[in-house]
């Protein structure tokens, strides 16, 4: 059985890699990024829908979601796609 040892060094090199994709998937890498996603109060805004319904678009697969740490994103295209009736 082979077994690799990891390094300090490594470790720091996967917490820069994996913080700096973190920040590219929630809009925080570059400006056309942040746009593309939104947090949940917005969402709810957008469609003028309650908690509850946007939980309920969430369960049965209406609205696709990203889910990081504790916070919901949801793609913009695809709320368009929603209110366009695609």
């Amino acid at each position: 059985m082979k077994m690799d040892i990891i390094t300090m060094e490594d470790l720091k090199e996967f917490k820069t890699d994996f913080l700096k994709e973190m920040k590219e998937i929630i809009g925080q890498g570059n400006q056309q990024e942040t746009t593309a996603w939104l947090r949940s109060a917005a969402v709810r805004k957008m469609l003028n829908i309650s908690p509850g319904t946007l939980q309920t678009l969430r369960i049965n697969g209406t609205l696709p979601y990203r889910k990081i740490g504790g916070t919901m994103f949801y793609s913009k295209a695809e709320i368009e796609k929603l209110l366009k009736g695609e």
